[in-house]
């Protein structure tokens, strides 16, 4: 068998964790800030784990 590459966009984005559930950072932080309060952006930081209904599409575009 060929081997599997990797998504290099998701690749960017997503990272495995040791049990494996992937990590992702949130939207919504890039820009127009202004309008956004502090407490909104202060709850964006940091990152989350990826949904279970994609979760699936996530581990194919990541192979290893």
């Amino acid at each position: 068998m060929p081997k599997l590459k990797t998504k290099r966009g998701a690749a960017k984005r997503f990272r495995k964790r040791a049990g494996g559930s992937v990590k992702r950072g949130k939207a919504f932080l890039r820009h127009i800030l202004t309008k956004k309060n502090t407490k909104r952006k202060r709850h964006l930081r940091g990152g989350t784990e990826v949904h279970s209904a994609d979760r699936a599409a996530v581990r194919v575009m990541l192979p290893y």
